[in-house]
């Protein structure tokens, strides 16, 4: 029996010193707080019953509750910050053999049967079996429907848009029905074997509780990783790195969950809070090296599961690149904060970084769920479903959310460190703080919504208008000039636009918290007096532009001549034009010099060629010559398209003594009419003298 208790107590010494103690002890998930505090009271008298027959003095139960004992400043004869932590780091060394009787007493508490209960043997017996019962349970289940998960998977493939989500929720229904049967079965065996009231029916019915807890948080990763079905995965990770991944992560969690058991059966103990503290000394260097394992031994997959969200969001795309080295940072913060608040009875500090890191998983997971519906609302994201040249409106839903959910993470995390740890602003403060600036964060939060809906639809009306394809005489259907209108003054509407927003958001946000905007619109106003005073050149290019725009007499990509310049309209400013000569020179040309502007590429152009000929020619033989070489020419798809009127004869322009001038015409579309002329000409040269027609001498 002494060799049993023995091993028990080694064993949840193991398990124990790696818990993690909150500030307060919260009754374990499943149970109420009284049924805690009859589990507490049952074990106690054990304990000191124990302690008594072994002759070791019952000692005053302490008060169990952690309490923050920050360094204080108030005056002169406040104890130096150093000496006060090494008076502190020596009290918890001498609790480590206090830890030690309370734990080997644990054997003890547990055995019933002076009580007509159980040995402890046997309890340890039952509950495994318990527990093994539980698993197996859901283990079964999972391997009946192991073929059915696979049809459901082949479905789950993001190329079948929003089919594939019923799919997927067929798979998570069936992974959350193992989970139900394992909390049912364990349900009916704590029913079964223990209903009591005594200490060991308490702690079983905990154990059984931790085990529905642990499956239901790796139900979460299961989810996402989808082991053994990789059309199912939610992330971007070879079948392997999956594997591996989730099973690391089921042990982390397992071993965090009993840790956290073990934490309330010690202080079910009583035991002294100097004791939890040398608990948690000695078992933060144990969690610190078992995290950085898996760590190292998941590199693979975080960077592969990292990288592929960073292609919508490139912060987790840096996190995969260097996942090793910033996570073993966050890590070795955690186990040496869990070691300053064990000393120093100031736990405020781990629970920030705690729960700093719960957000940041929180937030990899919130993200990958995002960006797997996304990429199922035919997004635009490469390698899923078919692309488009712009983002469509998943993704800009999905850019607002990602935004809003970020921001309130940052809030909480603000909160937690400003207030609760650097206590730099006090509760009432910060609500005070927060309560000004959420005017101020909703109004630029509805900026920013704006302005990517506003961009979306932008962007998706250019992409539904036609081309511009001339119709009768070169016209312009409506909805290519509509399109190549926008296209133009798009820059400018832009610009306004976001000024708009920011000017007023920015006003929201400073008279939210407590600026006055008045002075501000005054200054401007008085500001803009001025500059209209003093730049009356600049007023007078703006203004310009603004006609020249309204009137629609150029578009970007057009060939206009204007103030002895010449060229192709690249873009413009806000007070000037920007035109590429056909050389290759760049022009930039204020809008209030533009004067006259001469536009060659609306509609339609025409071009006249003159020839001379001998007086001896032919007409009729010319004329139908010159139909031959038209007709030729509309043959030709490229030529077709480009003109609107056949090549032709116009008539005789000139006559001498010596030739005749005669004329040729045809019609094409903007900016082809030098491609027509050349073909037109090079026609001319070779059939002409086949048929006898003599060029003038």
């Amino acid at each position: 029996m002494t060799a049993l208790r023995s091993i028990a107590a080694s064993i949840l010494l193991l398990l124990t010193t790696a818990g993690v103690a909150s500030a307060q002890t919260p009754p374990p998930p499943g149970m109420t707080q009284e049924q805690f505090d009859a589990l507490v009271s049952a074990i106690s008298k054990s304990v000191v019953e124990k302690l008594k027959t072994e002759g070791v003095a019952a000692k005053p139960v302490p008060d169990t509750t952690p309490k923050s004992r920050p360094f204080s400043h108030a005056g002169p004869e406040a104890p130096d910050e150093l000496a006060v932590f090494v008076q502190q780091v020596t009290t918890v060394v001498k609790a480590v053999p206090v830890l030690g009787h309370h734990i080997a007493a644990v054997p003890a508490a547990l055995d019933e049967r002076a009580r007509g209960g159980r040995g402890t043997g046997e309890f340890l017996l039952v509950l495994v079996l318990a527990v093994a019962g539980a698993l197996a349970t859901e283990a079964i289940l999972r391997t009946i429907c192991g073929g059915l998960r696979t049809r459901i998977a082949a479905g789950a493939v993001p190329e079948r848009g929003l089919r594939s989500l019923a799919n997927l929720g067929a798979l998570a229904f069936l992974d959350g029905l193992g989970v139900v049967a394992l909390w049912l079965v364990g349900r009916a065996e704590v029913g079964l074997w223990f209903s009591g009231s005594a200490v060991q029916d308490k702690v079983a019915a905990g154990v059984m509780t931790a085990i529905v807890y642990w499956r239901l948080y790796i139900l979460v990763f299961r989810i996402v990783l989808r082991p053994g079905l990789p059309p199912a995965r939610l992330c971007e990770m070879h079948d392997d790195d999956a594997r591996r991944m989730y099973g690391l992560l089921t042990i982390i969690i397992l071993l965090a969950i009993v840790l956290r058991l073990g934490n309330f059966i010690l202080a079910g103990l009583q035991t002294p809070v100097e004791a939890i503290q040398a608990c948690r000394v000695i078992g933060s260097p144990i969690v610190f090296l078992i995290f950085v394992w898996m760590l190292v031994r998941s590199r693979d997959a975080a960077r592969q599961w990292l990288t592929g969200l960073g292609e919508a969001a490139p912060l987790f795309g840096f996190i995969g690149r260097n996942w090793v080295a910033l996570a073993t940072i966050l890590v070795l913060a955690l186990a040496a904060t869990q070691t300053y608040g064990a000393i120093s009875g100031r736990m405020d500090v781990p629970i920030a970084v705690i729960l700093t890191m719960n957000l940041l998983v929180g937030l990899i997971l919130f993200e990958t769920l995002l960006q797997a519906l996304v990429r199922r609302l035919d997004s635009q994201l490469a390698g899923f479903t078919p692309a488009g040249t712009t983002p469509r409106l998943p993704d800009v839903i999905a850019r607002c959310v990602r935004i809003a959910v970020l921001i309130g993470v940052v809030v909480i995390i603000a909160e937690s460190w400003v207030v609760e740890v650097l206590e730099l602003v006090d509760a009432s403060a910060w609500d005070q703080l927060t309560r000004a600036c959420r005017t101020a964060g909703i109004a630029l939060f509805t900026a920013f919504v704006i302005w990517e809906l506003f961009k979306y639809a932008l962007d998706s009306y250019l992409d539904r208008l036609p081309e511009r394809e001339p119709g009768a005489r070169g016209v312009e259907t409506r909805g290519a000039s509509i399109g190549s209108r926008l296209v133009t003054v798009m820059p400018m509407l832009r610009a306004t636009v976001a000024a708009i927003l920011f000017v007023v958001a920015g006003l929201i946000a400073l008279e939210a918290i407590g600026v006055n905007t008045t002075p501000l619109l005054a200054g401007m106003s008085v500001l803009g007096l001025a500059l209209s005073f003093g730049s009356q050149t600049l007023v007078r290019d703006i203004v310009s532009g603004i006609f020249y725009l309204a009137e629609d007499a150029f578009r970007v990509g057009e060939h206009i001549e204007c103030g002895g310049s010449k060229g192709t309209v690249e873009g413009f400013t806000l007070r000037s034009i920007r035109l590429r000569h056909p050389n290759g020179q760049v022009y930039t040309i204020p809008f209030g010099t533009l004067g006259q502007i001469t536009n060659f590429s609306r509609d339609w152009a025409s071009a006249e060629l003159k020839l001379r000929f001998s007086r001896a020619t032919d007409l009729e033989k010319l004329r139908q010559a010159a139909d031959g070489i038209g007709t030729a020419m509309m043959d030709i798809p490229e030529l077709k398209a480009a003109l609107m009127e056949p090549f032709r004869m116009q008539g005789v322009a000139d006559v001498t003594d010596s030739a005749m001038t005669v004329s040729f015409r045809f019609t094409a579309r903007p900016g082809k009419a030098d491609l027509i002329q050349n073909e037109a000409m090079t026609r001319m040269l070779q059939a002409f003298p086949e048929l006898g027609i003599e060029f003038a001498k």
